[in-house]
């Protein structure tokens, strides 16, 4: 590749890496499967770069991208081998603020969600998407996301036991 068209993609990369790790995170659950989507991914269309960058939304592209490297790793096998009975214990600061706290029973929430409602969740509220490019993105119907993304709100509120986020929220509704 040409020294400026390398120097495009760098620059896009290093713009739009933090989102999308945290969206293929938000997707398998795991910090370094998140990691291994990404990379197939930004693979991808390194090699595809000299066509892809003019495409007309590129971060639309690049984003369904990601979307699908995570769900493909959500299929293979090999993901679903266990290596020990229980997830290795994270450090965690003793005194953890309420923000914590709920970015942890939020996150632990998502991932008691179904594979296609904790989807569909994810890309329309934390990636802020509408239902069509949704719909788009997963190849499915409109009125699937929508039928998706009510049953995972309500899967979340009840797992959340909402007047207990509320409080942890602060009071905020």
């Amino acid at each position: 590749m040409r020294p400026e068209l390398e120097q495009d993609y760098t620059q896009y990369v290093t713009a739009k890496l933090p989102r999308l790790h945290r969206i293929a995170y938000q997707l398998v659950g795991d910090r370094h499967r998140a990691d291994d989507a990404v990379q197939d991914a930004l693979t991808t269309l390194y090699q595809k770069w000299v066509r892809v960058r003019e495409v007309q939304n590129l971060d639309a592209y690049v984003h369904t991208m990601v979307v699908r490297a995570a769900l493909n790793d959500r299929r293979r096998l090999w993901s679903k081998v266990l290596l020990w009975d229980r997830p290795p214990d994270v450090a965690r600061e003793e005194s953890a603020s309420a923000d914590v706290e709920r970015q942890v029973l939020l996150r632990d929430a998502l991932r008691a969600l179904p594979d296609g409602q904790r989807t569909v969740v994810v890309l329309r509220f934390l990636c802020d998407l509408p239902v069509e490019e949704v719909a788009a993105v997963l190849g499915r119907s409109e009125g699937t996301v929508k039928s998706q993304t009510s049953h995972g709100i309500r899967a979340l509120r009840r797992l959340l036991n909402v007047e207990d986020f509320f409080v942890l929220n602060g009071g905020a509704a």
